[in-house]
């Protein structure tokens, strides 16, 4: 994924996962005199929110800026359109010498969740999605998609069993092969960022980089809302510590219909239809991106297990009829 087409799926999925799964934020009882500061900014391409309730507002915009100032490092490590991020050189070369401890820990979790999830959850799709973004940029009028024989070939370089941690470096086990860890690096770092909040003595706190997580010392109204319908709320949920997010094919569609989407499942080399939306409540903001990415590329049936295995705490699922499922651990 590079510069203009990544940045405007990183748009998508943050309208989405951020109107879609944060709509309705509300102050509680009890937190109406309470000054509330909020930065807004950008992580990963996509539009970023920190909003704090602090009695002091000079200290909370002091320690934000350290948050800001994390925000670019991590840019630095992730992002897929920064020519000299850690990702990119390894999906250049197939090899990155001397990882920085924070892509390490990624790429073992993004092994440990596609093992979780039996393959379902897979970092390595980025030759599908590349291969996508390119049949459709030059065919702009109604297509059916790339041919069977480039989809297969796109495929064969997609197993996240393919990417090899040992010896201080990462390695990728086939020319061609990609990464993209947009499935769970901005829940990464919006706990990241939640963490250093917290520590500072921030208790109050929403943080939103495209995924959503609240810190225990205050709750936070969180509307999900209808994939079909942008501005329908179908859920309200009252979140007082944990995480929220969503992952919606219409997020990022490459066809105006929709029919072809960022999230593939990565067996067959499509994009899944088994649901038009998946929202994952979980502890942290990587666990619940990662989950909610798993659910929306495998069957319904799977989901409570899903959730279970990703230490989940409930899934709220929009099938492709608009009937909703949900989940409890």
């Amino acid at each position: 994924m590079h510069n203009k087409q990544a940045m405007t799926r990183r748009r998508a999925l943050t309208i989405c996962a951020g109107v879609g799964a944060a709509a309705a934020l509300g102050l509680p009882r009890g937190h109406a005199k309470m000054p509330e500061m909020e930065w807004r900014g950008q992580a990963l391409g996509g539009q970023a929110r920190i909003t704090i309730r602090h009695a002091d507002e000079a200290v909370a915009r002091r320690v934000v800026g350290f948050c800001v100032g994390e925000i670019e490092r991590l840019e630095r490590i992730f992002s897929l359109y920064r020519s000299d991020s850690e990702i990119l050189h390894l999906n250049r070369g197939g090899r990155l010498d001397g990882p920085s401890h924070d892509f390490r820990l990624l790429l073992g979790e993004a092994q440990r969740y596609g093992n979780l999830s039996g393959g379902a959850f897979d970092v390595t799709v980025q030759p599908l999605w590349r291969l996508y973004s390119s049949h459709f940029a030059a065919r702009p009028e109604p297509s059916e998609g790339p041919g069977r024989k480039e989809i297969e070939q796109a495929r064969s370089l997609v197993d996240y069993r393919g990417i090899d941690l040992d010896n201080g470096r990462a390695v990728l086990a086939h020319r061609n092969m990609e990464v993209t860890l947009n499935g769970m690096a901005q829940g990464y770092i919006t706990d990241r960022i939640a963490d250093m909040l917290r520590d500072a003595g921030m208790t109050d706190v929403l943080v939103d980089m495209g995924e959503i997580r609240v810190l225990d010392g205050g709750t936070w109204k969180v509307g999900v809302q209808d994939p079909r319908q942008p501005g329908r709320t179908i859920r309200e949920l009252s979140v007082g510590g944990g995480a929220v997010a969503t992952s919606a094919g219409m997020g990022s569609k490459f066809d105006g219909a929709g029919r072809f989407h960022h999230l593939f499942d990565p067996a067959a080399g499509v994009s899944a239809d088994n649901c038009l939306s998946a929202t994952a409540i979980a502890r942290t903001a990587m666990e619940a991106d990662a989950l909610a990415t798993a659910l929306a590329v495998s069957p319904v049936e799977e989901a409570k297990n899903l959730v279970r295995a990703f230490r989940g705490q409930r899934a709220i699922i929009v099938m492709a009829d608009g009937g909703i499922e949900e989940i409890e651990a």
